[in-house]
């Protein structure tokens, strides 16, 4: 996830002169828009990450084992930063012309050529090219559309992110020792719960690792639990944006953890 900061750029049209991005079509935009990250990640992997510096190779780097660099963490962050960005991209098309399902399709493409571009481009780099990390780059935004183009499985089911910043290291993206990913199951997608106050409940299932990337032991957490539904509540005050954002971010201390270690 080192990589989203950078990603993002690519969303802001240019305002050069005699450029009328809001007359272009919606057809090139897409272009442009795919176009431009593309060349910005070529552009920062070779003066920041040593692109084309080696020759093409392949690392087989693990999946959550406990010998590997971050105890899987950072493959679910891979399947995490593929899925927003398709969900991000989808809405973004959207709003150029593009129908919901066409703008998510387009996103969730979008978001895999993306993501995986750097994948290739770090196969020539020390990082090599890793099939884990291409695999759950494929994961996340086939499961982006899925979800997305289904409103009886999006209103039940959100994949977040949790972090919680230390501020002494400038790259929070791949700051791993601090993050934790997880699925919830909202309860007021369900018609079978009738109850007002569990329709503001949501079940957790989430997976962490601590001690991979700094000092201290190596130690892989699966946990399950029981939360908040902040979306829904901030939707009853309108505030939509929020309420969005809250599908998509894990608010800390909003839910009751039952963990596992290994």
């Amino acid at each position: 996830m080192r990589y989203l900061l950078i990603i993002c750029l690519m969303l802001f049209p240019s305002t050069a002169s005699g450029f009328n991005w809001s007359d272009t079509p919606k057809e090139k935009k897409l272009l442009y828009v795919n176009a431009a990250g593309l060349a910005v990640i070529t552009g920062w992997g070779i003066v920041n990450w040593d692109y084309f510096s080696t020759a093409p190779s392949a690392k087989n780097e693990g999946w959550f084992a406990g010998h590997t660099k971050e105890g899987g963490a950072d493959k679910l962050g891979h399947f995490y930063a593929s899925y927003a960005l398709s969900h991000f991209l989808g809405h973004t098309f959207e709003t150029w012309g593009y129908s919901q399902k066409q703008g998510l399709k387009l996103g969730a493409l979008s978001s895999f050529t993306i993501m995986n571009w750097m994948e290739l481009g770090d196969s020539f780099s020390d990082y090599g090219f890793s099939y884990e990390d291409f695999v759950m780059n494929a994961l996340g935004c086939a499961t982006a559309y899925l979800i997305g183009t289904r409103p009886e499985l999006d209103k039940k089911i959100d994949f977040r992110i949790e972090y919680r910043p230390r501020f002494d290291t400038a790259d929070v993206f791949t700051d791993y020792e601090r993050q934790k990913f997880l699925v919830a199951l909202k309860l007021d997608g369900f018609d079978q719960v009738t109850h007002p106050l569990l329709k503001y409940l949501e079940l957790h299932v989430g997976y962490y690792a601590r001690g991979f990337s700094s000092k201290g032991t190596p130690k892989r957490t699966l946990y399950a639990g029981i939360g908040i539904n902040l979306s829904r509540i901030l939707n009853k005050f309108s505030l939509n944006r929020l309420s969005t954002l809250a599908e998509f971010v894990q608010v800390p201390y909003t839910y009751k953890a039952f963990e596992t270690d290994r």
